[in-house]
C-alpha cells in the first residue's frame, strides 16, 4: 500500500479513488485525464443507463464502470457529479448516507447558487463544493471525451462561507492537477459573472442564427468564418443549454437587458454624423478581444 506521501506525489489533491457521476464529456474526460496523469490509484463511473456503462466499460474509462450507485462511491474520496444540474439534488440524496466519512463531493455545474445551496443541504458543506471547469464544447457524450480537455482552462471553485478552506483547497488542488486554471468565485458572484461571459454569449448567438436564417432565403451559403466563429456556440445541446439559462434566468435577464442597451448605444453611433465614436467603440473590442489572446476558457458550458 502507497504511503500517504505517495499518493500526494500520485495526485495533487491526495486522492485515493476517484467517482464520476454521469458518462458525458466532463466526465469521461476527467476520467482519462485522471488515467493519463496517473493521479489516483482507481476510478470509477457511474451511469444511469446500462448501454452507457457497457459503453464506458469497452473503452476503459474507468477500473468499475457500473449502475450501482453504492458500488460506485465505495471507498472513493472524492465524487464528482457530471450529470445534468436538474438531477442533482435528487443524486445527493441517495449519495448522502452511502458516502465514505472522509469523502468529498464536487460538481460541474454550470450554474452554482442553486447547486451550492441545495447540494449543501443534502450532503454537508463541510464535504461539498462546487466546481465549474470551463472547459466544455459544443459537442456532447462520452464519445467526445479528451484527456486534455481542461488542460489551460479556467477551473472555478465556488465554495461557501462555510466551507472549511481545507475541503475547498484540495478540489481546486484537484482541477489543477488534471491542467485546469484554478479561480475561486462566491457562489452568487460566479452566477453573474458568467451569465454575463458565457450564457449571454450563447443566447445571443442562438439569437443571432434564427434571425439571420429567418430573414434571408438560405443565407447560410453566403455565411463566412465571421458568422460561423460567432456562432459556433449555438451547436450546444439545447436541453442541457434550456436548463442551465433557466437555473440562471435572473442573471441572464439583466445581463440581455445590459446587452440590449449596448446595441441601442451602437445603433445611435450609426443614425448620427460619423464623428469616431463608432470607431472608437470597434478599437476598444479589438484591444480587449486581443488581449485574451489564444488561452483557452469557456468552450460550451
Amino acid at each position: 500500500m502507497a504511503s500517504q506521501s505517495e499518493d500526494r506525489d500520485a495526485g495533487g489533491a491526495c486522492f485515493r479513488r476517484v467517482t464520476v457521476l454521469g458518462p458525458g464529456l466532463l466526465g469521461g474526460s476527467i476520467l482519462l485525464a485522471l488515467r493519463e496523469r496517473r493521479l489516483v490509484r482507481e476510478t470509477a463511473l457511474w451511469a444511469r443507463r446500462p448501454e452507457a456503462v457497457d459503453r464506458a466499460r469497452e473503452c476503459g474509462f474507468a477500473d468499475c464502470c457500473t449502475t450501482d450507485l453504492a458500488r460506485a462511491i465505495a471507498g472513493s474520496d472524492l465524487v464528482v457529479l457530471c450529470t445534468p444540474i436538474g438531477a442533482m439534488p435528487a443524486l445527493a440524496a441517495q449519495l448522502a448516507p452511502a458516502l465514505a466519512d472522509d469523502a468529498i463531493v464536487t460538481d460541474v455545474g454550470s450554474v452554482k447558487e442553486p447547486v451550492v445551496r441545495e447540494l449543501g443541504s443534502a450532503l454537508g458543506h463541510a464535504r461539498f463544493v462546487g466546481g465549474h471547469p470551463m472547459a466544455g464544447s459544443e459537442q456532447a457524450g462520452i464519445e467526445a471525451a479528451r484527456a486534455d480537455l481542461f488542460a489551460g482552462a479556467v477551473c472555478i471553485v465556488t465554495p461557501d462561507p462555510t466551507t472549511p478552506p481545507a475541503v475547498s483547497d484540495r478540489v481546486a488542488r484537484f482541477w489543477s492537477s488534471l491542467g485546469g486554471v484554478v479561480r475561486t468565485l462566491d457562489p452568487a458572484t460566479h452566477d453573474r459573472v458568467i451569465a454575463e461571459a458565457s450564457h449571454l454569449p450563447h443566447l445571443v448567438a442562438a439569437v443571432l442564427v434564427n434571425y439571420v436564417c429567418g430573414t434571408t432565403p438560405d443565407p447560410l451559403q453566403f455565411a463566412g468564418n465571421g458568422f460561423r466563429d460567432t456562432t459556433r456556440v449555438a451547436s450546444g445541446p439545447a436541453a442541457m443549454w434550456r436548463e442551465i439559462l433557466s437555473y440562471n434566468r435572473g442573471h441572464v435577464r439583466e445581463a440581455i437587458t445590459g446587452m440590449i442597451s449596448s446595441l441601442q448605444q451602437a445603433r445611435q453611433l450609426l443614425e448620427t454624423p460619423d464623428d469616431g465614436r463608432l470607431e472608437a467603440l470597434l478599437a476598444s473590442a479589438k484591444q480587449r478581444r486581443d488581449e485574451m489572446g489564444h488561452g483557452r476558457g469557456h468552450g460550451g458550458a
